[in-house]
């Protein structure tokens, strides 16, 4: 079974992220009796759970470019000279 990112992991509610473990045990368990056909339906269910705290990130980023395009155009603003002042 694959784990999801530490940063995925930490974007899931507490019920995905109870969920998620349980799943990943179960997992773990039909690996260990070599029963790989099932424990590829849990993964592709993993996948599934994961894929709004995936979502959940992908917009946390989102908002820090904002933030950073935000602050470098006020950077950009207050160094700004006046025409006058160029001379």
């Amino acid at each position: 079974m694959r784990h999801c990112s530490v940063q995925v992991r930490g974007l899931l509610t507490r019920d995905e992220l109870d969920r998620y473990n349980a799943l990943l045990e179960v997992g773990a368990y039909l690996e260990a009796q070599s029963r790989y056909d099932l424990s590829y339906i849990l993964q592709k269910e993993v996948d599934l759970l994961i894929q709004p705290a995936i979502e959940r990130l992908k917009e946390k980023g989102r908002q820090r470019d904002r933030a950073d395009e935000e602050y470098l155009a006020s950077l950009k603003a207050n160094t700004a000279l006046p025409d006058d002042d160029l001379e």
